[in-house]
């Protein structure tokens, strides 16, 4: 069985949704991140490419990098840029971009399924790109970048998402610059919640389709938190 859980999300408040929104951090390069995030002090680039606030100078994998990317979390905390949900939840996320469409669902997954291979790898990985986000996850408290999974075709969560997605309207219905439509459903009922959760308890595998490094990252910092502090 794959674990699922809800978590307590850390997302844009509505009205800063559009100025928050970013590429991934590793599309593009420092010059590119900071002529991006030029005049937009809200964009999620001062957290996931965070060396654009400091010296041209500073290496990208500075002390001060992370540091600085855990200042700016706190400070868009602070001043409501973003804001936490109160209850754990799941979300339900599309994009469209040229007419095509995509879907899943946001939540939390597992280091031990990581380790155990039920979430599955087809990619090596690179030592130093892996300890970049290591630093950065660690040091931020928080896991910045999200995973893309996906799993064989389960009708009953189609028809799940199906439901969410009719019967509500979502939190958020933006175009980034890039073209992309990102809008997103909270599911913060507890049974369709659970109703979801339990759908994983019957699938076997999940398959990492981008975030190889990510995922690595988020279990090495989760298996050196577990030394720190047993139990």
């Amino acid at each position: 069985m794959a674990v699922l859980r809800p978590f307590k999300a850390i997302r844009p408040d509505k009205k800063y949704a559009e100025e928050v929104i970013s590429l991934p951090y590793d599309v593009m390069n420092r010059q590119e991140a900071k002529k991006m995030a030029e005049g937009n002090p809200y964009s999620f680039l001062h957290i996931c490419r965070s060396e654009i606030d400091l010296d041209d100078g500073t290496d990208a994998y500075d002390k001060k990098v992370y540091e600085k990317a855990r200042d700016n979390i706190d400070e868009f905390l602070e001043k409501g840029i973003l804001i936490q949900d109160e209850k754990p939840s799941l979300y339900i996320y599309r994009q469209v971009m040229n007419g095509n469409t995509q879907r899943g669902i946001v939540g939390c997954v597992s280091v031990d399924d990581y380790e155990n291979n039920v979430i599955k790898k087809h990619e090596l990985t690179r030592a130093e790109k892996e300890k970049d986000r290591i630093d950065h996850f660690d040091t931020c408290n928080t896991d910045t970048e999200p995973v893309f999974l996906t799993y064989r075709y389960r009708e009953s969560l189609s028809d799940i998402m199906d439901s969410v997605m009719k019967g509500s309207e979502p939190e958020y219905d933006i175009k980034g610059a890039d073209g992309v439509r990102h809008s997103l459903w909270v599911v913060d009922d507890e049974k369709t919640a659970c109703d979801i959760v339990s759908q994983f308890e019957d699938i076997d595998s999940l398959y990492i389709a981008d975030g190889h490094h990510r995922s690595a990252s988020a279990c090495r910092v989760g298996e050196k938190r577990r030394k720190e502090h047993p139990g």
